[in-house]
């Protein structure tokens, strides 16, 4: 099978195989850079541009950064590069409730219900004095272009909207889903067993934010690279897939609000 950059990668079916105990164990994973994406801007179909640089396979993941995502869906506003309050100005009528401040870092709360900082306001590969904003909504985002993708290609495909955001009490950033589609966001393992036969009463597993930092390992921050393909998920996983409906928790049950 050719990767997205046209050399060979190895097979990847996703299927279980038999572990030395006689369980089963996960198959291999493969995540393809896809290149030569170039420049993305409003009214872009993304599912034709990356259909004309990857051949997909049935059950592939797709990832798209939010950065493309929104700058095809025209999610862009003026900003004065020179004028830190003008940025100020943008984050805060992105925000719902800001949480904490610190300099010109905000921690807010959007409409979407992320929370994050500078209200996801992204000025980071963007033309000198626009911003990015976060597309109005990131699940009908993922099932636009995968319906994109299945008319273009003929194959099954999920896809994730990824975006980099902070942890609380932990450094460095990861890429997380924003939006998904045809991917389970949260594979719930209540109810079944562990390895030593012990039954789980609590473990839930955010597959879609596992499969966006996957993919940005071969993205990066700065390559070009907005597009990347995780092959060999679990067959299981594949179904209809929301991040609002499954990621995000109720203030209900946040214990930090």
């Amino acid at each position: 099978m050719p990767s997205a950059t046209g050399g060979a990668v190895p097979s990847a079916t996703g299927g279980a195989v038999p572990s030395a105990t006689g369980g089963a164990v996960p198959g291999p994973l493969t995540v393809l850079p896809v290149a030569g994406i170039g420049e993305i801007g409003p009214g872009d179909d993304l599912a034709t541009v990356i259909a004309s640089h990857v051949e997909l396979a049935d059950g592939d993941v797709v990832v798209v950064t939010q950065k493309i995502v929104s700058k095809s869906e025209g999610q862009m506003v003026p900003v004065d590069p020179d004028d830190p309050d003008d940025r100020l100005r943008v984050v805060e009528a992105q925000s719902v409730r800001v949480l904490r401040r610190r300099g010109d870092l905000v921690i807010s709360e959007t409409r979407h219900g992320f929370v994050c900082a500078n209200a996801g306001v992204d000025l980071s590969n963007m033309e000198r004095g626009w911003a990015a904003l976060l597309p109005e909504d990131s699940d009908r985002s993922a099932r636009r272009i995968r319906d994109g993708l299945r008319a273009a290609t003929g194959r099954e495909v999920a896809v994730v909207v990824s975006d980099t955001f902070g942890r609380p009490w932990r450094k460095g950033v990861v890429d997380v889903a924003i939006g998904c589609a045809g991917l389970a966001a949260v594979v719930d393992l209540r109810g079944t067993r562990d390895a030593n036969g012990r039954d789980l009463v609590a473990t839930e597993v955010c597959v879609a934010d596992e499969v966006a930092s996957a993919a940005e390992l071969v993205m990066g921050k700065a390559s070009s690279v907005p597009v990347a393909v995780v092959r060999g998920v679990d067959p299981a996983w594949l179904r209809r897939g929301s991040v609002s409906d499954e990621i995000l928790r109720p203030p209900s049950e946040d214990l930090f609000r």
